[in-house]
């Protein structure tokens, strides 16, 4: 790992636009240092801290996957004055990344199991990650069925729009892609997602799953996932929203005595359920 306290130089090759709002670009960052490549080593669910000179750094979710060498994608909804700083960014600019930070999806455990993904919105960004490594050719054969469930408000919200094209043509990848209402020129699914999740019913049996999404979409996920027979310790979830600092000094991620930025962001809501409500 590199020095978490030093940003390491990065270079944005690519900006993507997502969103028909125009809320949420995405950007793809090469290496300046190639030292710095072979040092930034990971597995999807981890973040990293962005930072611009002079007007400050904020954490955000690992988009890229581990198996998409040497390229490191952010995908960042504008918010606020930093992320609207990183909004007005162009191809060639230069900007630090620290990390990478906080834990990864325990990926040893889901070899040889049926692995059931579920997100709403934004939040795609980390299980993007996970669901491109499971997928790609060196390690698909590692884990058995693959069912990811991903909605948004409307169709102009979705994420990443031609890589669900291209999944959902493969048929070792059941995919569900749906939107909170109808729409214009929309033949997918339309339902909520913990709905849907219902409706596809995916096994439990030998099985873990992650969740990541609005706190709302994850309060009615929960139940759904519990009614269906997972144990809360094969419930996945990632808490990167609390994120801080990203190494444990500022002290405002810590829920009882855990530090989300060092003990997570990914915890079971077996872990989770064992903490104060706050979460």
């Amino acid at each position: 790992m590199n020095n978490p306290y030093l940003p390491i130089k990065t270079r944005i090759e690519k900006v993507i636009m997502e969103t028909e709002d125009r809320n949420i670009k995405s950007f793809e960052l090469s290496f300046i240092n190639k030292e710095d490549e072979e040092k930034f080593q990971y597995l999807p669910g981890p973040f990293a801290e962005i930072s611009i000179p002079g007007k400050g750094e904020a954490p955000f979710g690992i988009a890229s996957s581990p198996t998409e060498k040497g390229v490191l994608k952010f995908s960042i909804n504008r918010t606020g004055l930093f992320t609207e700083a990183i909004h007005s960014l162009e191809e060639g600019d230069i900007i630090g990344v620290r990390g990478p930070l906080g834990n990864n999806y325990p990926i040893e455990k889901f070899e040889n199991k049926n692995v059931v993904i579920v997100s709403g919105g934004f939040a795609f960004t980390t299980l993007r990650s996970l669901t491109k490594y499971m997928i790609h050719e060196d390690n698909r054969s590692r884990f058995n069925n693959i069912t990811v469930i991903y909605g948004a408000r409307n169709p102009g919200l979705l994420l990443y729009k031609d890589e669900l094209k291209e999944w959902g043509k493969r048929d070792d990848i059941d995919l569900n892609v749906t939107v909170d209402a109808k729409a214009p020129g929309w033949d997918g699914r339309v339902g909520f997602v913990p709905t849907v999740t219902k409706e596809v019913a995916p096994a439990s049996e030998d099985s873990y799953v992650i969740v990541c999404g609005p706190p709302i979409m994850i309060k009615f996920t929960i139940p759904v996932l519990e009614e269906l027979g997972f144990p809360p310790e094969r419930i996945i979830l990632s808490l990167e929203m609390r994120m801080k600092c990203g190494i444990g000094i500022c002290g405002r991620c810590n829920i009882g005595e855990k530090y989300v930025c060092k003990d997570g962001p990914v915890f079971t809501l077996a872990q989770l359920n064992e903490l104060p409500g706050e979460y």
